[in-house]
């Protein structure tokens, strides 16, 4: 399933997870992000980007970019298993030092995107897709 989000669902995933801090200091990272998990051919070898790459180019996109003041780090989280959910997927969310851990390497510049996806698939849980 090919799920495309926008602004408003980000701001919506905003409230939910952080509440009345609702601050965004940067709105072109939000744009930025957007426009990354959309693209179709993200590689000349991977052209069909399933949930996954898609989740992990909002969750690095957002952490690399920090569009908010404070929080982004638990934004990206958010924003990247609400994805994965929305797309009918599931992964251990629950896991804190394996989210803790995909982070650090991220902001570090440890991975691409298709390391970030790689490690989100192998956390995926048995669900609705299986």
């Amino acid at each position: 399933m090919d799920l495309h989000v926008d602004i408003r669902w980000l701001l919506d995933r905003q409230e939910e997870l952080l509440g009345k801090e609702l601050t965004v200091r940067d709105y072109s990272a939000l744009v930025a992000a957007v426009a990354r998990h959309q693209v179709n051919t993200p590689s000349l070898d991977k052209s069909a980007p399933d949930a996954f790459w898609r989740a992990a180019a909002l969750l690095e996109q957002i952490v690399l970019l920090r569009p908010l003041p404070v929080r982004s780090e638990l934004f990206a989280y958010g924003v990247a298993t609400a994805y994965i959910e929305a797309s009918g997927e599931s992964v251990n969310a629950a896991a804190y030092e394996s989210w803790r851990d995909l982070i650090m390497d991220i902001q570090a510049l440890r991975l691409t995107v298709y390391d970030v996806a790689d490690r989100l698939r192998s956390w995926r849980t048995p669900g609705e897709a299986d």
